[in-house]
């Protein structure tokens, strides 16, 4: 049964009741997701697709030539890797928490209390630090292979390791100048808007991103000899 609109009754000026008049229902606000949020994500998407490429030559090649890669899988520095994982990881953490501070501290417990007191500016700075650690190291350990004897021409093996540690390297260098940009923003208003604590979540995005293909990387790489 169909519900009828709600009408009243009004009185002219001669005493004689008007029509009834018809109250059209308040208009719904309809909460719909952040543009640039849901562009990032899009644009993600395609991320995932290029670096699944680049799984894919690494694991074609390594089909091919599995004395090769026996052999030069010796030559990696696991532990030193390992530690340079975990810094990327602790990165995503510190990313997070800037996050947290930019919507607004809703997530305040007793135990964190003193950490949360951090603004969305020092965390993001910590993270910047962190990452910056992160590519640091890789370079290092480029610079090591290549004094061992395998630069990226050296065979199919060096060039799958450069070709996939490399590139998500430059994705972290983008995601550093990310964060610079995102915190010369905070600098640059007096008060943050609901437009500076958007930026803060669609960096997080790229960060988180960069972070998880980096773990699969890692697995792949170094532990899948």
């Amino acid at each position: 049964m169909s519900k009828l609109p709600k009408t009243a009754f009004g009185i002219g000026n001669n005493g004689r009741v008007t029509a009834p008049a018809t109250f059209a229902p308040a208009p719904r606000t309809v909460k719909r997701p952040d543009p640039v949020a849901v562009g990032t994500i899009v644009w993600l998407g395609s991320e995932v697709m290029f670096f699944a490429g680049l799984f894919a030559i690494y694991f074609t090649l390594r089909s091919t030539s599995p004395e090769l890669w026996a052999s030069r899988t010796e030559l990696l520095n696991v532990p030193f890797a390992l530690v340079n994982t975990i810094i990327l990881v602790i990165s995503s953490v510190t990313c997070q928490m800037g996050v947290f501070a930019a919507e607004g501290l809703k997530f305040k417990s007793a135990l964190m209390q003193k950490l949360v007191g951090w603004g969305v500016v020092p965390w993001f700075w910590v993270s910047f630090a962190l990452g910056a650690f992160f590519v640091s190291g890789q370079v290092w350990e480029y610079a090591t292979l290549v004094s061992e004897g395998m630069p990226i021409s050296a065979d199919s093996y060096a060039s799958a390791f450069y070709l996939t540690t490399g590139f998500h390297a430059l994705h972290v260098t983008g995601g550093l100048v990310a964060f610079l940009l995102t915190i010369g923003r905070f600098y640059a208003v007096k008060r943050a808007r609901h437009k500076e604590a958007v930026t803060a979540i669609v960096v997080s995005y790229y960060w988180h991103f960069v972070d998880v293909v980096w773990i699969a990387l890692f697995f792949v790489i170094y532990f899948l000899k």
